[in-house]
């Protein structure tokens, strides 16, 4: 018998050895191993159960006549059964008839034999293969012997395969995870983001139930802000406050709940009745809960440790997703908010510059603003004084933008404040430095020219406070209006110069502010003076407007293709010729 016996196990331990090296495919290992057990032992039922460390719980990995319900559905616990003794003793077990033996656990109908063996790998009990007959005492002690080589041997192979399914399983997830992190950060609206959660999570985890719940700003409320049930969206108002259900408990305790059988545990608050397990992982941003988010399913223990591992990870990115879309969604709120406050303020702007031109006799006015961004810093003016005489307003505020606007509006309101007691502009700008410094603001100030005609005389009064010098056109000719001075708002004392012309018919004069002469082209090259008095000359001949027209039209040529970084404003005035007189 012993001879036969052994003449039995040489080929069969070739055999094993074959399965161990040749495969690394858990199911494929599994399955030959049933192949060759059936090859030494006659069996009608079939099972490998592997053990949960954790739970210490047997669960069928592979099974030949086992309903799919009762594979699926089965856990038996270290030391209860046949399966779970032998666990728990480490060594096979035998059972000839199992109606007359107490430990036996009925899974399959009229089942009389039984015969359990161990996979122990370096002292670990990794599970059971099992197998079972209609038939009292089916099993032999030699097929005791022959079942308890294979699994000594088979535990190796189940245990390569099953460490080698699970580092590939891993290594995908990773690759998965790496993917939808990258795909999450690129998603900048927040309800499309959630959708796309819920779509590639399914790809990571076979849920039927899922939600994501924001934390309100309060910190007290979580609300239901995306659901999925069975792959279709809907809408759930019930809102949990924050400790309250496992989802609650979750944001709580700022860890991941994972409860396999929800109806024992009393923290659950049932919404879906289908529901048996619940997965609910906080979604933490620089240390605050600021989510949940909550996966379920019909089925009891479906979610593992590795489904709880691989959520917390993508947690992390959701989290920091969500809050990119959140900021994101706050900051065009705002740019909304403010492309807005910014028209209002163009529109408020534009509305305090002169709404028309001054009529005169004997002057043509022509002005022109254009600012370099919503809203600018530059300004002019006319104030009305008696006697026929006209206050021509210029100036350039430092900085840009709403500063500068607000800035501008401030010395508008200061030079028609003053402008009734019809000052000359020396003492205009002496007023106007005074009002300014009396509210000063640092690094605020205003360059300005203040001039004052005199349309029944034909006279110019000028003084300026660092705009740059004004052009005199007189007969074609072109000269710089020596007037300089400091900027208003700087010093209390400065003192301006006011120079006079005595005007023809013909005659132009033209005020401007730097940002014309600072245009730049894409060589780096300003528009300069040169360029400006020489369309001045080419067009004095031409109205006041279609100067300050050809002036705008040439600067905007020159600086073509490059972005405008300062505000431009022209003033031209020309003496009327003597037929625009006479009519």
């Amino acid at each position: 018998m012993q001879t036969e016996l052994q003449s039995r196990i040489e080929p069969l331990l070739l055999e094993v050895a074959d399965v161990v090296n040749t495969t690394l495919d858990l199911d494929t290992t599994l399955r030959r191993v049933a192949e060759l057990v059936r090859k030494v032992i006659d069996y009608e039922i079939f099972g490998i159960l592997l053990l949960n460390e954790k739970s210490q719980e047997l669960y069928f990995r592979f099974s030949v006549g086992h309903s799919k319900e009762t594979a699926d559905r089965v856990r038996i616990k270290v030391g209860e059964g046949v399966t779970g003794t032998a666990a728990q003793r480490r060594e096979a077990v035998l059972i000839g008839d199992v109606n007359a033996d107490p430990i036996y656990i009925s899974a399959v109908p009229n089942v009389r034999s039984e015969l359990a063996v161990p996979l122990i790998i370096k002292n670990r009990v990794i599970g059971v293969i099992d197998i079972e007959s209609p038939q009292p005492h089916h099993f032999t002690e030699e097929h005791k012997q022959l079942l308890t080589l294979i699994a000594s041997r088979m535990a190796v192979g189940i245990e390569n395969a099953r460490l080698y399914t699970r580092i590939t399983r891993q290594a995908k997830t990773l690759l998965l995870l790496n993917e939808i992190a990258r795909e999450l950060t690129s998603i900048l609206n927040l309800d499309e983001l959630l959708k796309r959660v819920g779509e590639l999570l399914s790809r990571l985890i076979d849920f039927q139930m899922f939600s994501i719940l924001l934390l309100d700003p309060a910190g007290e409320t979580l609300q239901h802000r995306f659901s999925l049930r069975f792959q279709e969206n809907i809408h759930l108002k019930n809102d949990i406050p924050s400790g309250k259900g496992i989802v609650g408990a979750a944001a709580e305790q700022k860890q991941a709940i994972l409860v396999r059988d929800v109806k024992k545990d009393p923290r659950y608050i049932e919404t879906n009745p289908e529901t048996r397990s619940e997965l609910a992982v906080p979604l933490i941003y620089k240390d605050n809960v600021i989510g949940v988010l909550d996966l379920e399913h019909t089925k009891r223990g479906f979610f593992t440790d590795d489904h709880l591992r691989t959520t917390t990870t993508l947690a992390a990115q959701i989290a920091i997703a969500i809050e990119n879309a959140r900021l994101y969604e706050q900051i065009a709120r705002q740019e909304r908010r403010l492309e807005r406050d910014l028209a209002m303020a163009r529109e408020l702007q534009f509305r305090l510059l002169p709404q028309a031109r001054p009529k005169m006799n004997n002057l043509e006015i022509a002005a022109k603003f254009s600012p370099a961004r919503a809203i600018g810093g530059d300004l002019y003016d006319f104030l009305s004084y008696s006697n026929s005489r006209t206050a021509i307003a210029i100036g350039d505020i430092s900085g840009k933008g709403a500063p500068a606007a607000i800035y501008a509006a401030l010395v508008s309101g200061i030079l028609r404040s003053h402008a009734p007691m019809e000052p000359a502009p020396a003492e205009m700008l002496a007023a106007v430095n005074y009002s300014l410094a009396e509210r000063r603001i640092d690094g605020q100030f205003v360059s300005l020219i203040y001039a004052v005609w005199d349309d029944a005389n034909l006279t110019l009064q000028v003084s300026n406070s660092g705009l740059p010098r004004p052009v005199y056109c007189h007969k074609g000719k072109t000269q710089l209006i020596e007037a300089t001075g400091l900027p208003l708002g700087l010093f209390d004392d400065a003192e301006y110069d006011e120079f006079t012309f005595q005007a023809e018919p013909d005659d132009v004069f033209v005020f401007f502010s730097d940002g014309i002469l600072d245009a730049t082209n894409k060589a780096g090259d300003l528009f300069g003076r040169t360029r400006l008095e020489k369309i001045i000359a080419e067009c004095a001949e031409s109205s006041a407007e279609s100067m300050v027209k050809s002036i705008f039209k040439a600067a905007a040529e020159h600086a073509s293709g490059v972005e405008t970084f300062d505000d431009e404003t022209v003033v031209a005035i020309k003496v009327k010729g003597r037929t625009s007189n006479r009519k």
